[in-house]
């Protein structure tokens, strides 16, 4: 096969994951961005974490809220924990790299603050942990996994978001989650601060 034509299923392969996922994912979206909104609403933050790319998801949706999306209007309290070296070198190196999140949160997080909690397979082990520290701390939890949920999606509980991408192909499920970012953030702008025109 050349390289166009493997260019070319690439990315017939990425649209047909977006159209297929958009079949079961839109209501929880909605859902994830409402529970987002009140949160803010209420002074509380959002805290993001994931491992490799979706660390990077992290970031990217933090830096969104934080900065700005697509509009002028003032930052939105938001905090990637994938980002401090010292501290997940520490934690890492002292207790276990399965714990450099939870303990994050436990230090960081107040009752109704969100955890957007980001896993491509759902079995990250310190994406779990996180998971765990966000309920003990009374946080409720906005899950982006794929394939089957894994251990992420049995840790939920009722008044938490799932956003499951029907995929099992990582960079595939990683191009959704980014989507689902961007709808995030633009649904937060415009439910607290009204659509642009």
């Amino acid at each position: 096969m050349d390289m166009l034509s493997r260019i070319s299923q690439l990315f017939q392969a990425s649209i047909e994951t977006k159209q297929q996922a958009m079949e079961v994912v839109l209501p929880h979206i909605a859902q994830a961005s409402e529970l987002m909104v009140q949160a803010l609403l209420n002074e509380g933050k959002i805290l993001s974490c994931g491992n490799g790319g979706s660390a990077g998801d992290a970031q990217h949706f933090s830096s969104e809220l934080l900065n700005r999306f697509e509009r002028e209007r003032p930052s939105l309290p938001a905090m990637a924990l994938t980002t401090d070296s010292s501290t997940l070198t520490s934690i890492a190196n002292d207790y276990s790299y399965n714990e450099v999140f939870s303990k994050q949160i436990r230090a960081l997080g107040q009752p109704g603050d969100v955890l957007l909690a980001i896993s491509t397979s759902g079995n990250s082990a310190n994406v779990i942990q996180a998971i765990q520290a966000a309920h003990d701390r009374e946080m409720l939890v906005v899950a982006l996994t794929g394939r089957d949920g894994g251990g992420m999606a049995a840790l939920l509980l009722p008044e938490d978001v799932e956003i499951r991408v029907p995929a099992k192909v990582t960079a595939r499920i990683q191009e959704v989650h980014l989507l689902i970012i961007h709808c995030l953030c633009d649904l937060i702008d415009n439910q607290l601060f009204g659509s642009e025109e």
